[in-house]
């Protein structure tokens, strides 16, 4: 299993990344609406700045017709956040109406490990762009965000290796009427990932998400705490989906899942990236996929260690 990789899809949309300067003019360029389009610059030694690569993208596209931006790697974002890109994309709103979808630090551990992905206050994004319907960031280091109200987003994405409990609390008072899907990488401790289960509450109870239908709390170091909330958290009834991947997830949280509420009516259950048992495994499918869920057991790179007589279990994504 692999993580944090170039996203491939934003809007329904096949990503296409716009071409160096170099390359302009010898790379045909797709129909404005037709493709979600990555704008990059060079984490190492960039020739270009991210906001020079935008300028010749806006001189170079109908902007008035684009529909979804992924902002990849800018230039030192391992030491330099992305104010400059955030300021250059709210001065271009009045040139991009169609957006619909913003993703800002799609970087691979190879430009930037995640949680060395300086980020920044992406409030002004969602507060400029009240058409948007997706939004998501990567990144949890230096990242801020104010409780908000959006009417039309319908997809929430915060992919970390640690998010600060600030940013969990903030984002459980936003009002999003409209949200169907919440997906939060929670992360570990030696990365910033600080959050107990009471600043995770609020989401399960989910008073202020009621539209919500896909629900992602994952690649956490509390997986276990998670899950055994939410095996009778009222969010969970009117789900669709329930992704518990990527965390520390064991026999007690996986037992939890099965003694509280019937998820006979997920359509999918997701615990990828686990420390489950067999005997546990067998009982999920029995009760489970006999029910039409479709399950995800599949342990993947979760291994154990043993030192100084202790048991260590990682989460999938940390640094």
């Amino acid at each position: 299993m692999t993580y944090a990789r170039h996203l491939t899809e934003s809007y329904g949309l096949l990503v296409f990344a716009f071409p160096g300067e170099g390359e302009q003019g010898r790379t045909p360029l797709p129909e404005a609406d037709a493709v979600a389009w990555r704008i990059a610059s060079d984490s190492y030694d960039a020739e270009e700045s991210w906001t020079e690569v935008f300028a010749r993208f806006t001189a170079a596209v109908d902007t008035t017709r684009v529909r979804a931006i992924v902002v990849g790697a800018w230039e030192e974002a391992y030491d330099s956040g992305p104010e400059e890109i955030i300021e250059a994309l709210v001065a271009a709103r009045g040139k991009l109406p169609a957006l619909r979808a913003l993703f800002l630090g799609d970087m691979e551990s190879e430009e930037c490990e995640i949680s060395w992905i300086n980020q920044g206050d992406v409030g002004p994004l969602l507060e400029n762009f009240p058409e948007l319907e997706e939004f998501g960031v990567r990144g949890g280091t230096g990242l801020a965000l104010a409780p908000f109200t959006h009417g039309r987003l319908r997809s929430l994405t915060v992919q970390t290796g640690g998010l600060s409990a600030r940013i969990v609390r903030n984002l459980a008072a936003s009002a999003l009427p409209a949200l169907e899907h919440l997906d939060l990488w929670l992360g570990t401790s030696e990365y910033g990932g600080d959050s107990a289960l009471s600043d995770v509450e609020p989401v399960l109870r989910g008073d202020l998400l009621p539209r919500l239908r896909h629900l992602a709390l994952r690649n956490s170091d509390i997986q276990d705490e998670i899950a055994t909330a939410a095996a009778n958290a009222p969010v969970v009834a009117r789900l669709e989906t329930l992704d518990l991947s990527m965390g520390v997830l064991t026999d007690l949280g996986g037992s939890a899942l099965l003694d509280g509420q019937s998820l006979t009516h997920l359509k999918k259950l997701d615990l990828h990236h686990n420390y489950l048992g067999d005997p546990l495994k067998q009982r999920l499918r029995d009760t489970l996929e006999s029910a039409g869920v479709t399950l995800d057991l599949d342990r993947g790179h979760a291994e154990e260690d043993e030192w100084d007589g202790r048991t260590w279990r990682f989460v999938a994504v940390g640094e």
